[in-house]
């Protein structure tokens, strides 16, 4: 009942005007583009970024590096990467802006966004924002080897035929469980067990990995899934594969390369609570339907 009462029905997809901008390398206003607009580059990276003028610069060398060789090996291959500063306090935009002014603003876009929205609010931004086929989440820590955009390419490409062109292919850490948990306290694997049952019980029963900021969609996917969307923070992951298995979207779960880098913006236990919150929201309210399945655009 408190579920359903305190839910709202269709969040509004709101932009503060200052965010219906980018700011290009010549330092001049510009217009983002649309998720419903046709795509016009084959692959955009979204990076969501919140206090992250420290790690951030390691992720784009190895990101910008690794695209940079794929076009010069195949000309047609195009991209753009969008750093999406959740409101940050430091000097994230300023770090991202160097890459932006590096290599122009056609390849490097940074979205700045007026107060914090949480990581999936962030990346949301980002995908409405963004011009590619295929849209690609990656964090800003650099945890997940760039290079493995290959391994979720492949698993993506064995979705096909993608009914109604959507498909959705995660990166995974699944097959690293073992040696995470020889490395952790007993506190935090308890927390991770209990997080990854309640996901399993409530919400997504085919993938191990749920929480895993390496996921590879294809654009009709990202614009569907992600206008539905209603959680922004750490659990919104969850929400999008339960949405997308609810829509009966093809989902391939790959393993990847991933390090734990220092430096993490999770709070374990209340983060963990908070989370474990919002899956028990995430499967009440849609199956009382205080959220249904439509799609909103942007404002």
């Amino acid at each position: 009942m408190i579920a359903h009462v305190t839910a709202r029905e269709m969040p509004t997809l709101h932009r503060y005007e200052k965010e219906k901008f980018f700011v290009n390398a010549e330092g001049r206003k510009e217009s983002v583009p649309s998720i419903h607009d046709p795509a016009t580059r084959e692959l955009s990276v979204i990076v969501p970024s919140y206090n992250e003028e420290d790690r951030l610069p390691l992720m784009m060398d190895e990101a910008l590096d690794y695209l940079e060789k794929r076009q010069k090996r195949d000309p047609s291959f195009t991209y753009e990467v969008i750093v999406v500063d959740d409101g940050s306090k430091d000097q994230t935009t300023k770090v991202a802006m160097k890459y932006c002014k590096k290599y122009g603003s056609d390849k490097v876009r940074v979205l700045s966004l007026v107060k914090n929205r949480g990581k999936g609010g962030a990346v949301r931004m980002g995908v409405f924002s963004s011009r590619g086929e295929k849209i690609l989440m990656a964090d800003a820590d650099g945890a997940t080897k760039f290079a493995d955009i290959e391994k979720v390419e492949e698993g993506l490409k064995n979705l096909q035929p993608w009914p109604n062109e959507m498909a959705i292919s995660c990166g995974s850490r699944a097959h690293l469980e073992k040696d995470s948990i020889a490395k952790r306290s007993y506190f935090r694997t308890l927390l991770m067990y209990g997080f990854h049952f309640l996901v399993w019980f409530l919400c997504v029963k085919e993938i191990r990995d749920t929480q895993c900021g390496f996921k590879l969609l294809t654009r009709k996917a990202a614009s569907r899934t992600f206008s539905i969307l209603h959680i922004e923070r750490w659990a919104f992951d969850v929400e999008l594969l339960y949405i997308a298995q609810r829509l009966r979207i093809p989902i391939a779960e790959v393993a990847v390369n991933w390090t734990e880098i220092e430096g993490s913006k999770l709070v374990p236990f209340w983060s963990w609570l908070q989370m474990g919150r919002d899956l028990l929201f995430i499967r009440l309210r849609y199956m009382t339907g205080a959220w249904q399945l439509e799609t909103r655009k942007c404002n």
